[in-house]
């Protein structure tokens, strides 16, 4: 065969003994390593059940990986993700979100909670089972709702990852999503309820196992995209779950042990089998009598009898330092700090902590604008804006025979997420202080990091302090009181007479 090396060092050059990456070596270390590759679509769909399966069991079972899941809806939604219309018209920009605050308050189809409450359930539903379903549900103007239009939140097992199919229509089917030949989606078969409620489900008509199609413009598709092509989702806990799992019976195992080596007090050694322990008392009906001891008891003992109390094995020094390093490991599988996966702060200081949240609000920032916005927050502003149009509850000149442009205009939107808190904010608004008197930092920009309304701010400092003017109140909250009064100027000398 050294001709063949001699060939291919000839034709693809380096040496043929050597392999161009340690990953394609085929040595001793590697004799267990046979990786697939298979493709975003077929990966997720031979995996996805038993992936969804185990991340909820964790969830509904492990603490940490509750906490986990609690700390990313928390900081990704909190109390919502805001929207401030840009429309310049500043009458008609007030109609539009005083319409908007009227309709979150019935936007739910249960009637359980707000707008931003569904950001929060299907953020969660998204993290748990890797995708969420919102389905955009219109209703009758006789049902007296703000805008004639609610939302519907789903969880993945409404859509079937099983159903692999040719539709009648000829467009493909794959997984439970049905394809155009250009390969946009064109609609979803959902399942009238969660396929493990069955008969169970207000909704499941026959059992919940036939397949309605919905048109996909009455769908949005919640998930993290991290392949090209990919067209459902991957739970976030993935990566983490053996881990997590064997974690948990690991400590399990350890509580167990201490707590079984804790119930024997002390073991007896007698020569003759025969005779009564000490401090043994009368049968039960069950004929075992027990040995106790009582505080401040002296006890003789016989010749031949030997007490050794049990002294059980400690966990060891390592323990602690040993499911700290897992956590670690959890918490980077999982995107999240190891602090809030497990609410340790005795190894942190405001320096730590500060750059571990700056890289995890990151992350957040990330699942805000990328999936929750885009994915969720602007096609339900335009369906409610384009709702309210119809049905005339608000009126845009041009919207609908305008074109794009105009039409865009009325859309334009800011979604402005909560305000972070930060560790010691003193340092972080002096600042911000200091960004803004530098030009570097709008105070709209600034007031929306805090996940408030600039104009609305505005309206009520200028609110306050018309009323405080009118009440003569005086507050050293009030910087236009914080300035001295200026100086009186010295008057100018009078010309002398020599000088005239």
């Amino acid at each position: 065969m050294g001709w063949f090396r001699k060939l291919r060092r000839a034709m693809f050059g380096g040496s043929a003994n050597v392999a161009t990456y340690d990953g394609i070596g085929s040595g001793r270390r590697a004799l267990a390593w046979m990786p697939g590759n298979p493709g975003a679509v077929a990966a997720l769909i031979s995996t996805q059940t038993e992936l969804r399966a185990k991340s909820r069991d964790l969830v509904r079972r492990n603490a940490w990986a509750n906490a986990a899941l609690e700390s990313y809806v928390a900081n990704a939604v909190g109390t919502g993700i805001k929207p401030q219309s840009m429309v310049k018209d500043a009458g008609l920009r007030e109609e539009i979100q005083a319409l908007w605050r009227d309709w979150c308050e019935s936007a739910d189809t249960a009637g359980l909670t707000d707008f931003y409450g569904l950001q929060a359930l299907a953020c969660r539903a998204m993290l748990e089972g890797g995708e969420a379903l919102v389905r955009l549900r219109y209703r009758r103007p006789e049902d007296g709702l703000p805008v004639a239009l609610q939302l519907q939140v789903l969880e993945p097992e409404h859509l079937p990852v099983t159903m692999n199919t040719t539709a009648e229509n000829g467009n493909l089917i794959r997984a439970g999503i049905e394809f155009d030949r250009l390969g946009r989606r064109v609609a979803y078969h959902l399942y009238r309820s969660h396929p493990e409620d069955g008969a169970l489900a207000p909704m499941s008509g026959t059992g919940g196992v036939e397949t309605v199609r919905v048109d996909a413009a009455e769908i949005l598709h919640l998930f993290r995209p991290l392949r090209p092509g990919q067209i459902r989702g991957e739970p976030w806990l993935a990566r983490a779950l053996v881990k997590l799992h064997e974690l948990d019976q690991y400590d399990d195992a350890e509580l167990v042990r201490k707590k079984t080596a804790a119930m024997f007090a002390g073991f007896i050694t007698r020569l003759a089998p025969e005779d009564n322990l000490m401090g043994e008392g009368l049968s039960d009906p069950n004929g075992v009598a027990l040995a106790g001891l009582e505080p401040g008891t002296l006890q003789i003992l016989e010749p031949g009898e030997d007490v050794k109390f049990s002294q059980p094995a400690d966990v060891g020094a390592s323990y602690a330092e040993f499911l700290r390093m897992q956590f670690r490991a959890v918490a980077a599988a999982m995107g999240v700090t190891y602090e809030q996966l497990t609410g340790d702060l005795t190894q942190v200081n405001y320096s730590s902590i500060r750059a571990g949240l700056l890289e995890f609000r990151r992350r957040v920032e990330a699942l805000q604008h990328g999936v929750l916005v885009h994915q969720m927050c602007r096609p339900i502003w335009q369906a409610f804006l384009e709702q309210a149009v119809l049905e005339g509850a608000i009126r845009l000149p041009g919207y609908a025979r305008g074109g794009t442009p105009q039409r865009r205009e009325y859309l334009a939107v800011k979604w402005i997420p909560q305000g972070w808190q930060w560790v010691d904010p003193q340092k972080e608004f002096n600042a911000m202080v200091t960004a803004i008197r530098a030009g570097l930092l709008s105070r709209s920009e600034a007031i929306s990091s805090f996940g408030y309304d600039a104009e609305d701010i505005d309206r009520e400092i200028a609110a306050d302090n018309a009323r405080a003017d009118a009440l003569g109140l005086v507050f050293d909250s009030d910087p236009r009181h914080d300035q001295a009064a200026p100086a009186p100027s010295a008057p100018l000398p009078e010309p002398s007479p020599q000088e005239n």
